[in-house]
């Protein structure tokens, strides 16, 4: 046994610790062959004491693919993608297929960096964020063979699938709210753009909107770094240093824009009434906060759970038709920072 520690294990360790052949350890790890339930419990149990898992690269030789799915995320502090893996993992753990998770950090080089090392192990499929690559990235998407599905976005076009939110729609929807509870003058603040197109589509939303109102954004803020509450405070805390009469701030996220809260609340200033707030994700961590912000649901496990369902059923094709463009609806949830005029 001392000589199993210190290399690999394989087939033949598990069939001398049986005493079944090597093909039998070999049917029953592969789950094909007609093996008795005895023996099978006997080669599962065996290969658990002795800590030995199948070589997946070796056994997809043939296939040429591995039971992975390439999951592509821009980050995991913010807290928002964690909740779009839960809903994958919801989704692919009834599967034999398992996540893998790359993080590109919002930059579309290591992005092209990410997609190139995870496609070089061959997995079953993509989820990946986004609609914006850089060339690279799209013909490697494009010439992968695989099923693509591309998350939180569906203003733009594809290439395969998608599920998310229309950005742009998210944005027009909070300006029609904002505008109806009799706000006018209004700042934002946002984070990581340009690099952040779904950031960028909502204030775009967001100020066209506006114009159709007559209004314009009297100041914006855009900056780098993560979505922290001390952010959000002290970005805020120079809006209004800058801009005392705005009477409306909306953040591109519910982090900065909770900081802004608690800037206002310490600063004594009557939030909704002299000034309204709204965010954008509906964060759960912040339910705890003196006063909900208003904020718009993201629908992040939803979009997780559907795009997994769409990879899953590409993988394993039926007679049924597979809805491969799929847009969710968010709702404004107006809490205590935003009024509501009927």
């Amino acid at each position: 046994m001392s000589n199993i520690k210190h290399r690999p294990l394989t087939l033949r360790d598990v069939s001398e610790a049986t005493g079944v052949s090597e093909m039998t350890v070999s049917r029953v790890l592969r789950n094909r062959g007609d093996v008795s339930e005895k023996t099978r419990e006997k080669v599962l149990q065996a290969a658990k004491e002795i800590g030995y898992v199948p070589n997946k690269i070796a056994g997809a030789l043939a296939s040429k693919r591995v039971n992975l799915v390439a999951v592509i995320i821009p980050s995991l502090s913010n807290m928002v993608f964690p909740e779009v893996l839960t809903g994958v993992n919801n989704i692919l753990e009834n599967t034999e297929l398992q996540p893998v998770v790359g993080v590109t950090d919002y930059q579309p080089e290591k992005e092209e960096k990410v997609l190139y090392e995870m496609l070089s192990w061959r997995p079953s499929g993509v989820i990946i964020a986004g609609l914006e690559h850089t060339d690279a990235a799209r013909a490697m998407l494009q010439a992968s063979g695989i099923p693509v599905v591309e998350i939180m976005d569906t203003d733009g076009e594809c290439v395969d699938a998608m599920v998310g939110i229309s950005h742009r729609r998210a944005g027009r929807e909070m300006a029609k709210a904002i505008v109806k509870a009799g706000y006018s003058r209004i700042g934002f603040m946002g984070t990581k753009m340009p690099l952040d197109h779904r950031a960028r589509k909502r204030f775009e939303g967001f100020t066209e909107h506006l114009a159709k109102e007559g209004i314009e954004i009297e100041d914006h803020a855009f900056y780098s770094g993560g979505s922290a509450l001390a952010k959000g405070r002290e970005i805020t805390a120079a809006m209004l240093e800058r801009s005392p009469d705005l009477d409306f701030l909306y953040y591109s996220n519910d982090l900065i824009g909770a900081g802004g809260l608690l800037y206002l609340q310490e600063q004594g200033i009557d939030v909704p009434g002299k000034i309204g707030l709204a965010g954008f994700n509906s964060v759960e961590l912040l339910a705890g906060l003196p006063r909900k912000l208003a904020t718009m649901d993201s629908c992040r496990q939803e979009i997780g759970r559907k795009a997994a369902e769409i990879l899953a059923a590409q993988l394993n094709p039926t007679d049924a038709a597979i809805e491969k463009h799929i847009t969710l609806t968010p709702t404004i949830e107006y809490g205590d920072t935003l009024r509501q005029r009927l």
